[in-house]
């Protein structure tokens, strides 16, 4: 039972959330397990009650229980979060959207969409078929929307199209007393009051409720082509990403594979890449006669930097099944231990050190005594790495920390950030006085306006 508040109020709030959902308002062992953790290493933490709630109205009601009896907020979507957000670390109430999964409109004319937010990213993908239309942000994980949203989520094609910053218009908020806010418009821009839109976006919860989602939309690319190659050193790879860009070649994706990461995919789906730096590239464009420049002119980079055996896809499933690897990568490292779990870390750095900044963090991951796998979104500076551990063994765990704690200062020493797309959550909470400096008291400031009470998924990101 929480500490946050009293076990007699807590004992009310439950009472009364049973009495407004009903079934839909569950204090049952195995759901508040389930909804205990995401896909991260942090200890789990069980709320002391779940609720489904169906419309805008029901969060704002839940809200109200929340503030009269002084019992914590902690939203839920698909799960899948890394950092610990939807931990219920003071127990209370957690919001899952499962049953907030509707899309409420499409626009072609417009290219947006409004969806719920409990909506996933492949459900709206469904939603959007035959229409010409495409959401582009792709974390790997089907996600959930609202919670894409609330980590300022991005993934392999944000090199071209953006992260969920640049791809939401607007929200439907519930605030921590329950009112409910409408922020941004349809409109491609503004310059009407302070941008509430993207103050929510990346807030990971902890400053309202999002419940609608309004989204941009792109055109499918007429032309699609796929290559994969391999490098001599993670250096010639990383510097062929460098160069890319650079040169304003407009590629859809970049991503690049450590020889540790294809080895892992190799045994996992049983294909024969060569075990060494590996990139993937995606080009869009509207002709095939573009992509095919785009592809040679990369492919004439990456040659010059130590890259071979290029094998290139135009067809639907000749893509798919390059891009099989990199869809693959989490389970494929956690293959390599069975019964291990993944601690799953990222940064980014600007492009022009991102080479540095990996050939330092792999000399500093020399002779750990677990696998690590490095796989990055290269195009924009950032990367990952997954640490494969035994969650019970506290040398590794704490291996794995001083690993992490030095490949993120090694980040900001660069001016980087210490996460690119994860969010802070509970495990990147400690570098942010780093990153930003004074700038953390404002966060607080705005912290303490909108939550004064500390509800609102209450031990993450900033602390009042």
């Amino acid at each position: 039972m929480a500490a946050f508040a009293g076990t007699r109020l807590i004992d009310a709030a439950v009472d009364e959330l049973k009495r407004l959902l009903g079934e839909r308002a569950s204090d049952a062992a195995a759901i508040r397990e389930h909804h205990s953790r995401g896909e991260s290493y942090h200890t789990p933490a069980a709320p002391d009650i779940v609720c489904f709630p169906r419309t805008t109205e029901e969060v704002a009601a839940i809200a109200g229980i929340s503030k009269r009896f002084g019992v914590p907020i902690v939203p839920f979507g698909a799960g899948t979060s890394l950092e610990g957000h939807v931990h219920a670390v003071e127990g209370g109430i957690t919001i899952a959207f499962r049953d907030m999964n509707r899309v409420v409109r499409v626009s072609v004319a417009d290219l947006d969409a409004t969806v719920e937010a409990g909506v996933t990213r492949l459900q709206l993908e469904k939603a959007l078929r035959n229409t010409g239309l495409m959401f582009p942000v792709d974390p790997g994980a089907d996600a959930t929307i609202g919670g894409m949203a609330a980590t300022r989520a991005s993934g392999t094609t944000a090199v071209r199209y953006g992260t969920m910053r640049e791809n939401v218009l607007g929200l439907t908020v519930v605030l921590a007393d329950g009112r409910v806010i409408q922020t941004g418009t349809r409109a491609r821009k503004s310059s009407a009051g302070y941008d509430l839109t993207r103050l929510f976006v990346g807030s990971e919860g902890t400053l309202g409720i999002m419940t609608d989602v309004t989204v941009r939309l792109h055109p499918l690319p007429e032309a699609v082509s796929a290559a994969v190659g391999s490098f001599e050193s993670i250096s010639g790879a990383c510097e062929t990403v460098i160069a890319t860009i650079q040169l304003g070649i407009p590629v859809a994706r970049i991503e690049l594979l450590d020889e540790n990461q294809m080895d892992a995919v190799n045994r996992y789906t049983h294909t024969s890449y060569r075990v060494a730096p590996t990139l993937f590239f995606e080009f869009h464009s509207d002709s095939d006669s573009h992509v095919k420049e785009q592809a040679e002119a990369v492919q004439a980079l990456a040659i010059e930097r130590g890259g071979r055996g290029f094998e290139w896809a135009t067809r639907l499933e000749d893509r798919e099944r390059l891009w099989q690897a990199r869809h693959a990568a989490l389970y494929a490292a956690l293959a390599l231990r069975p019964g291990a779990r993944g601690w799953t870390t990222d940064v980014c750095v600007p492009i022009s050190r991102l080479a540095d900044c990996i050939v330092d963090t792999r000399t500093d991951n020399d002779g750990a005594p677990f696998p690590i796998c490095l796989v990055g979104h290269a195009g924009d500076g950032n990367f990952h790495l997954i640490y494969v551990l035994d969650p019970d063994n506290a040398t590794e765990l704490e291996h794995a920390r001083v690993l992490n704690d030095r490949m993120v200062v090694r980040a900001l020493s660069m001016g980087g950030t210490c996460t690119g797309e994860h969010g802070v959550g509970l495990g990147k909470m400690k570098y942010l006085e780093a990153e930003h400096g004074a700038a953390l008291e404002t966060m607080r400031t705005l912290k303490r306006a909108l939550d004064p009470d500390n509800r609102m998924n209450p031990g993450k990101m900033v602390l009042p």
